[in-house]
């Protein structure tokens, strides 16, 4: 199977390196290029790749919105993030709008072929050093002995921020009053979002009269 490759990236010479890399992989080809977010879009209509390599600094969007554009769109098509930023943040966003790897823009060439191969399979590689947040991640969000789950799989804590968020309150509002971060809420409501299937605070706040946890 030839992975076909969209590249993303609003350097025209990082394009040009990854060009003369990756063309030279007889399971690879380069079928399109793009310098925005728009244009990966409409590149990803145009060319059907198989792997979209996507930069997260985008001068329109930044790549973890067309990323998560890309796969609303075209689901079946896979993408690794190629980026220059490291930190947790980052890494959770473009895994949560659905990219398939991520890998530092100074790894080696190596690790850059190994997460394309394993993202057209279907698989996902992360990057050794940053594998660390999602297993730290892990640990910290594993249900503790004796915490129940309830409503739909939510989780007490997750319920408390469901509760929340349905009568309006901010992420800043519910840190306050759970005694939290604002970032640990964030992740509560993206796990409630995912859990529950639901795309928008209209639709949380529909669940909740519907569950009768909040009144209409």
């Amino acid at each position: 199977m030839t992975i076909r490759l969209l590249l993303v990236d609003d350097h025209a010479v990082v394009r040009s390196g990854l060009k003369m890399l990756l063309s030279g992989q007889k399971d690879m080809e380069i079928v399109g290029e793009a310098a925005s977010a728009a244009e990966a879009l409409s590149e990803t209509e145009r060319v059907q790749p198989t792997v979209v390599l996507m930069d997260i600094g985008l001068p329109d969007q930044t790549g973890i919105e067309a990323t998560r554009a890309i796969k609303i769109k075209f689901p079946d098509v896979k993408i690794v993030a190629l980026t220059i930023h490291e930190d947790e943040e980052y890494f959770f966003q473009m895994l949560n709008a659905g990219a398939s790897g991520y890998v530092p823009k100074r790894a080696a060439p190596e690790e850059l072929i190994t997460a394309i191969k394993a993202a057209a399979i279907g698989e996902v590689y992360l990057y050794p050093s940053l594998a660390k947040f999602l297993v730290r991640d892990f640990l910290s969000t594993e249900q503790p002995a004796g915490e129940k789950v309830n409503l739909d799989g939510l989780t007490e804590r997750e319920h408390e921020v469901l509760t929340h968020l349905a009568e309006g309150a901010s992420n800043v509002e519910i840190a306050s009053s759970l005694v939290i971060s604002p970032k640990t809420v964030e992740r509560h409501r993206e796990n409630i979002m995912r859990k529950l299937n639901l795309h928008s605070r209209s639709d949380l706040v529909r669940y909740a009269i519907r569950k009768g946890i909040i009144k209409a």
